[in-house]
């Protein structure tokens, strides 16, 4: 009798459990109103772009990106952004939902969606916004129709090119030739909303662009102008399995990825070299910056930017050689970190650097607050407008991360972390290696792994409890498997199923 009734309660507490994490993602009722002016919002978010690579961070000397410094001076800079998974589609799903990736499911760029998300958007439109959306969806299924949430719709299916591109809008597909450039698109198509817009509603405009990710293109009036600069190589970069550099002990998966598709010294199986991949990233980048130039400049010559709330963020971040890898994907800064401004004239004050950690489940109750709408109990996330404000200090004081493994890229494990002001743990699942500590504040650059340190032991433990509560908490104690048949790499159209 005693073990039925304990038996019982552990299948209430898992019933709780993942009724937390699900309610609300199946109905749409609106959240509770508050007695606010409802703000207007534009919301850019680029692809691929690391938190330090603005000209006013100063980590590449050469690079100029005056309106993302410009965002900077005039609102609010947040240094310590991270995802929760540094990849496309888990992090746009996660920035719509408020949800993190086990919970909406969708873990990989090919993970559809699974039919019981509600976007945030969502409850913008039905609380009376005007709502666009313009750009990249890339999350769950490849076609680019119009998705819940949104009035007005410009899209294209998956990546989409640089040039010449094929856009959806409102259901009709359009065609574009004559060199005609995507981020310069997009930033039109946005414009025009706006001028048409219904002026008795407050919008809601998320511009989404290509940029800036692989392979680069900058637009025609960018390319070369880094041409002569000297590149920036991080103190990891030289790292090689047989150098006396190696102080930090790394996973084995770390040191022989240096060799592979994301590695330096093979990235992309040679198809391309450092030096030209470097430069094009960044001439790309212009193109993102001069389209919230435009943005910027319309609001301010239609006399909107009072009241009219803009964010800046970045989907993942991207590594540079750090470690001997290119890409995103795995825990180190340069990947997980994002940037993030976010300039309210008015209600965020001017050149503030906010350095407490926010998150892309952040995003979706934010935009609520500044809607006038409290957040749904489900999200994971809570509205960061108070540390923008700087009336609150008493914030998270860690983030988790979690990636999980991909057949189209092998080289990197399915891994979990939690991050503090101070430390950093991650563990590795499905591999015989090593796990990773680093003392971020007297190892910025993560060189040196403190995994077999005797003094850091006790603390190891505790944070790898702490991973574990957070998935238990939030519904996430299994692998969420999508079906991988029917891909276009080689080794599945061998048969190599």
């Amino acid at each position: 009798m005693f073990k039925l009734i304990c038996h019982s309660f552990l299948l209430i507490l898992f019933v709780a459990g993942w009724l937390s994490s699900t309610i609300g993602q199946k109905s749409l009722k609106l959240p509770k109103q508050k007695n606010v002016e409802p703000k207007n919002v534009i919301f850019i978010l680029s692809d691929d772009h690391r938190y330090d690579f603005m000209g006013f961070t100063g980590k590449v000397p050469w690079l100029k990106t005056p309106n993302m410094d410009k965002m900077a001076a005039e609102g609010a800079h947040c240094p310590n952004t991270f995802v929760t998974t540094s990849l496309c589609s888990p992090s746009r799903a996660s920035i719509l939902t408020g949800l993190f990736s086990h919970a909406h499911t969708i873990v990989d760029n090919s993970a559809p969606d699974p039919g019981n998300l509600i976007y945030f958007p969502q409850y913008l439109q039905k609380s009376g916004y005007q709502t666009a959306f313009i750009g990249k969806w890339h999350m769950g299924d490849k076609n680019s129709n119009p998705r819940p949430g949104f009035d007005h719709w410009v899209s294209f299916k998956g990546q989409g090119l640089y040039y010449n591109p094929l856009f959806n809008i409102n259901g009709q597909e359009k065609q574009y030739t004559d060199s005609a450039y995507t981020s310069d698109l997009l930033t039109d198509h946005t414009l025009e909303f706006l001028d048409k817009r219904d002026q008795k509603k407050p919008f809601f405009v998320y511009l989404s662009h290509k940029a800036v990710h692989a392979g680069f293109q900058a637009a025609k009036r960018h390319k070369g102008q880094y041409a002569d600069d000297p590149l920036i190589f991080p103190p990891t970069y030289y790292q090689t399995q047989s150098s006396d550099y190696i102080k930090g002990d790394w996973p084995e998966w770390v040191k022989k990825q240096r060799y592979s598709w994301h590695g330096v010294d093979y990235m992309y199986h040679g198809a391309q070299d450092f030096d030209s991949f470097f430069r094009a990233y960044c001439e790309t980048l212009s193109g993102v910056d001069e389209s919230i130039g435009r943005v910027l400049d319309y609001l301010e010559k239609e006399g909107l930017d009072d009241n009219t709330v803009v964010f800046y963020m970045g989907d993942n971040g991207f590594s540079f050689g750090e470690h001997g890898l290119i890409d995103k994907r795995h825990f180190y800064e340069e990947s997980a970190k994002v940037p993030f401004l976010v300039r309210a004239p008015g209600i965020i004050p001017k050149g503030i650097t906010v350095s407490q950690m926010i998150q892309n489940i952040d995003v979706a109750p934010t935009i609520l607050e500044l809607a006038g709408l409290e957040s749904p109990m489900h999200f994971h996330g809570q509205s960061a407008m108070p540390i923008l404000q700087e009336k609150q200090t008493n914030w998270r004081d860690r983030i988790f991360y979690e990636y999980y493994w991909e057949i189209y890229y092998p080289q990197t494990p399915t891994m979990h972390g939690v991050r503090t002001d101070r430390y950093k743990y991650i563990m590795y699942h499905g591999l015989w290696d090593k796990n990773e500590l680093y003392d971020l504040q007297e190892d910025p650059n993560e060189m040196v792994n403190l995994i077999k340190s005797p003094e850091h032991q006790e603390m190891i433990l505790a944070l790898r409890n702490e991973i574990y509560d957070w998935l238990e908490e939030t519904g996430g104690m299994q692998i969420p498997l999508k079906r991988t048949i029917g891909k276009k790499r080689d080794y599945l159209n061998k048969g190599n199923y």
